[in-house]
């Protein structure tokens, strides 16, 4: 995710550099038809071009609407995801007496969510959390977070039978697992759920379409010029476009995608530190993006 206004300015230029050269090298070709080699059927009115221009505006708005839901909405859940594993952490120790490893378990289970929404493999933060037993196990299921989860529940029951531990007491500490694990089922709705096609699409093609036809109808007025005004209008447009594809898709590898590497970083310090184990540092941003 992008955290630094300069860097981000930089990051937008350069992504918008490749259109807006393609579209000035457009608006050349059509104006030195038009002025020197006089193609008539160049000059169009403005009129269509101007109503589609309204129409695809509130179109792109529509659905920049819709992809922006979704990443904040993913935000949102990896929100309850960290407040909720800090409260696991501080119930293992007070309600369960200890059980530091149940901690450890907690750390790993957001790196093991991350690399599950990425489709990433992940790292040596799970293999230096993990167990090896309970490793092996975890990754022979298909949903390797929620696998993790069921065995925490697991370590839990066995701590409320072996200390006798009221089952007022074993209700707290399952209703968070509970809400982690529906707070994992709305990020999983978000990943297998794609806006659909005429959201996803049709904008694209759409948008495409009216920077190929809007220099027809905007040379006969700008004449020489017409390679500035219409690339800078149709680079916002396209800009638009690539502003709600870059977040309908909250969890790809991206610099607009949502920070998961950090947040799961942070989950581990908070749980870690308070057992006295050593922590991994914080995670710094880089070039601006936050990983």
């Amino acid at each position: 995710m992008i955290v630094n206004r300069q860097h981000g300015l930089a990051i937008l230029f350069r992504e918008s550099l490749p259109p807006l050269l393609i579209l000035a090298l457009w608006d050349l070709v059509v104006v030195i038809l038009f002025q020197i080699y006089h193609q008539e059927w160049m000059d169009q009115p403005a009129l269509p071009i101007s109503l589609m221009g309204s129409a695809l505006a509130i179109f792109l708005g529509m659905r920049n609407n819709a992809a922006y839901a979704r990443w904040w909405e993913g935000r949102t859940l990896w929100g309850s995801i960290t407040n909720n594993c800090r409260s696991f952490g501080r119930e293992a120790a007070s309600l369960l007496g200890g059980r530091p490893d149940l901690a450890r378990l907690m750390a790993a289970y957001p790196h093991v969510l991350r690399a599950a929404l990425r489709g990433d493999k992940t790292g040596e933060e799970v293999d230096r959390l993990l167990p090896s037993d309970i490793r092996e196990k975890v990754f022979a299921c298909s949903n390797t977070a929620n696998a993790l989860l069921y065995e925490i529940g697991l370590s839990v029951q066995q701590e409320v039978a072996l200390k006798n531990i009221d089952g007022a007491v074993h209700g707290t500490v399952d209703r968070i697992l509970s809400d982690i694990a529906n707070a994992q089922g709305g990020l999983e709705r978000i990943r297998n759920t794609p806006l659909p096609v005429q959201y996803s699409v049709i904008p694209e093609i759409a948008t495409h379409l009216f920077c190929i036809i809007l220099p027809l109808s905007a040379v006969q007025t700008l004449g020489w010029i017409t390679p500035l005004g219409s690339s800078v209008i149709g680079l916002l447009f396209q800009m638009l476009d690539r502003s709600g594809r870059d977040l309908q898709e909250p969890f790809i590898a991206s610099v607009h995608a949502l920070p998961m590497h950090t947040m799961a970083r942070t989950i581990e310090r908070d749980l870690l530190q308070p057992i006295g184990e050593p922590a991994p540092g914080i995670i710094q941003s880089k070039h601006g993006v936050q990983p």
